[in-house]
């Protein structure tokens, strides 16, 4: 069985989409704390329709903690462990995948931190994408558009709930629920996820 690690999550409804694939791949979602909502959300729930009920989740206080309740050993856990980050100079895909690996996706805003990321060079991977594009010229003129377009926080966000940066309006990176997808489905095709077998060429 997978598990799909969230550092920190922020979102909701990335949290919803995330735990309802979970759900329907057999994987394990672990929550590391502080959580950015309550998991009495409603937006969590929504997001996850009525499948987070049959969810097999575990909530950490923080990093450390997650380490410790899983009995990672310093010397022994560095291969399990996938950090999911765009520091990365290997992709994902290059990577071998085993059954009972953890998939680690940073919190929306900022990633997985610096020192974790340091701390276990070699589990560091990345997703494939091309340069960040400029996706929204006037921030401003993008959030006059919205209800509640005085709100500071969502000048902070694009359209898909990716978080940009105020001073260039570049997306910082996919949406959390579609990076884990991308990831988690390519590691349940190495570990023969039924269905998901290459054709032979």
């Amino acid at each position: 069985m997978l598990n799909v690690v969230l550092y920190e999550p922020e979102i909701p409804a990335n949290t919803g989409n995330i735990g309802r694939t979970c759900v329907l791949t057999g994987s394990r979602l672990h929550l590391v704390g502080p959580l950015g909502f309550s998991l009495d959300d409603h937006l969590l729930h929504r997001a996850g329709l009525g499948y987070w009920d049959s969810l097999d989740v575990t909530v950490y206080k923080n990093w450390s903690d997650f380490l410790t309740r899983n009995g990672f050993e310093l010397a022994g856990f560095e291969p399990r462990l996938h950090l999911l980050t765009k520091k990365a100079r290997r992709t994902y895909a290059e990577t071998p995948h085993a059954r009972d690996d953890y998939l680690v996706f940073g919190r929306e805003s900022t990633g997985i931190p610096d020192d974790v990321l340091a701390s276990l060079p070699q589990s560091c991977e990345r997703i494939p994408m091309l340069p960040d594009a400029a996706s929204l010229n006037n921030a401003q003129t993008w959030a006059a558009g919205s209800p509640s377009r005085d709100h500071a926080a969502l000048r902070q966000q694009d359209i898909c709930g990716n978080f940009i940066n105020p001073e260039d309006h570049r997306i910082s990176s996919l949406n959390l629920s579609n990076a884990v997808a991308i990831v988690l489905y390519e590691a349940l095709r190495q570990t023969g996820f039924g269905g998901m077998e290459l054709p032979a060429r």
